[in-house]
C-alpha cells in the first residue's frame, strides 16, 4: 500500500512540475520586457513564435520559438534519463502547461514548439522527422499552421517505425490536442483563407 501511494505521488509531482514548466510563457515575457506591449493583444492574440513575429522582431520570435522548444525538451529529456516510467506523462504534461497555463487563465499557445521539444526529449530521430515535416511544409507552402499539424501527426508515427512504442499513445494525445486547437485554422484551411507566414493575421 505505501509502494502504490508513494508511485501515486511521484507520478503526481512529475506532471505537475512538467506543467508549470511548460506554462512559462516565454513568448508574453520576452515582448513585455523588450517593451512590446502584450503579445496577446496582436495578430491572433496567441503567445506562441508566429504570433510574436506579428511584432516585427524575428529575434524574439526566434527566442520564443527555442525557449517553447527548450521546456519541452528539457521536461522530457530528464524524465527519460531519470524516470523513464513517467516519460510520456511527462511529455504530455508539459505541452498541457503550454496550451492552458494556469497564469494566463489557462488561454496559451497551440503546442507546436514545445511538442517538438518533446519529441527530441524522447529521441533525436523523432525529433529530427518532427523539424523536417514541419520545415518543409513551411518552406514550401507557408503556412504555420498546417506545418505544426503535419508535423505533429508525424512524430507518433515516426516513434512507432523507430520501435519507441511506449511513446506512441503519449504522442497521439499530444497530436490530438495540437489539432484541435488549431480547428479554426482547419475551418480556414478548408475554405482557403489560412493566410501565410508574412501574409496577414494568422490565429
Amino acid at each position: 500500500m505505501g509502494t502504490a501511494v508513494a508511485e501515486w505521488q511521484a507520478t503526481l509531482m512529475a506532471l505537475a512540475l512538467a506543467y508549470l514548466l511548460g506554462s512559462i510563457p516565454f513568448g508574453l515575457l520576452l515582448t513585455r520586457m523588450a517593451g512590446l506591449g502584450d503579445v496577446r493583444q496582436i495578430g491572433s492574440g496567441n503567445i506562441g513564435a508566429t504570433n510574436v513575429l506579428r511584432t516585427g522582431n524575428k529575434k524574439l520570435a526566434a527566442a520564443t520559438l527555442l525557449l517553447d522548444l527548450g521546456k519541452g525538451f528539457l521536461a522530457t529529456f530528464l524524465a527519460v534519463r531519470y524516470f523513464p516510467a513517467l516519460a510520456g506523462l511527462v511529455a504530455l504534461g508539459v505541452v498541457l502547461g503550454h496550451c492552458f497555463p494556469v497564469w494566463l487563465r489557462f488561454r496559451g499557445g497551440k503546442g507546436v514548439a514545445t511538442a517538438a521539444g518533446v519529441c527530441f526529449g524522447l529521441g533525436w530521430p523523432i525529433g529530427l522527422a518532427y523539424a523536417f515535416v514541419w520545415i518543409a511544409i513551411l518552406a514550401i507552402l507557408r503556412i504555420s499552421s498546417l506545418g505544426g499539424m503535419c508535423a505533429a501527426v508525424a512524430a507518433p508515427i515516426a516513434a512507432w517505425v523507430l520501435g519507441n512504442h511506449a511513446a506512441v499513445p503519449w504522442l497521439i494525445a499530444i497530436t490530438a490536442l495540437v489539432i484541435w486547437l488549431h480547428r479554426a485554422n482547419i475551418g480556414r484551411l478548408m475554405n482557403g483563407t489560412e493566410p501565410r507566414i508574412g501574409g496577414g493575421k494568422q490565429a
